[in-house]
C-alpha cells in the first residue's frame, strides 16, 4: 500500500493537472465529440471513435485525480528535518563500488513527475529514512543486500 504523502509542489502540479483536464481539455474533447457526432454513422466515424475514447480516458484520469487530491497529506519543510533523512530530501549515496546516485524521496504520485524522485515506499528510500551524512544503510533488494552510505542531504524550502 502506498504511502498516502505528497510535497507541496508535487501537490500543486497534479492541482494544475486536474485544473486542466477539467476546464481546458475535457470541454474541447467534448465539442469534438459532439461535432463528429453529428456528422450521422458513428460506427465508421474516426473523429467520434477517437475522441469518444480520449474523453473516457480524461474522466478516468479526473476521478483519480480527485479521490487523490482529497486523500493526499501534504508534507512541508521543516526546519528540525536538517541533518537527517525525511520526506522530501534530496539525498546523495554512495556504495563500496563508488557508484554515486542522487534522488529525491517523495510520494507516489509524484515519482512520474521527474526522473531521480524515489517514493518513500521504496527500499533505499525506507533504509535512508533518519539516517545522518555518513551513515551506512543497508538496503534489501530482491537482488539481496546493497550497502550505501550518506553523503548528502538538502530540502527544498517552500
Amino acid at each position: 500500500m502506498k504511502t498516502p504523502l505528497i510535497t507541496r509542489t508535487g501537490f500543486q502540479k497534479l492541482k494544475d493537472e486536474l485544473n486542466h483536464l477539467w476546464y481546458e481539455e475535457r470541454p474541447e474533447v467534448t465539442r469534438k465529440v459532439t461535432w463528429a457526432a453529428s456528422l450521422g454513422d458513428r460506427s465508421e466515424n474516426a473523429d467520434y471513435q477517437y475522441n469518444k475514447k480520449r474523453l473516457r480516458e480524461i474522466d478516468r484520469r479526473i476521478r483519480y485525480l480527485t479521490r487523490c487530491i482529497e486523500n493526499l497529506k501534504v508534507v512541508d519543510y521543516s526546519p528540525e528535518q536538517e541533518g537527517q533523512v525525511f520526506f522530501g530530501a534530496w539525498v546523495e549515496v554512495e556504495n563500496d563500488e563508488e557508484e554515486i546516485r542522487r534522488f529525491r524521496i517523495v510520494g507516489y504520485d509524484e515519482i512520474f513527475m521527474d526522473p531521480r524522485y524515489i517514493s518513500i515506499d521504496a527500499p533505499m528510500a525506507r533504509a535512508l529514512l533518519k539516517k545522518s551524512i555518513g551513515d551506512e544503510a543497508i538496503v534489501v533488494t530482491p537482488k539481496g543486500e546493497g550497502y550505501w552510505y550518506i553523503n548528502s542531504i538538502e530540502y527544498e524550502q517552500n
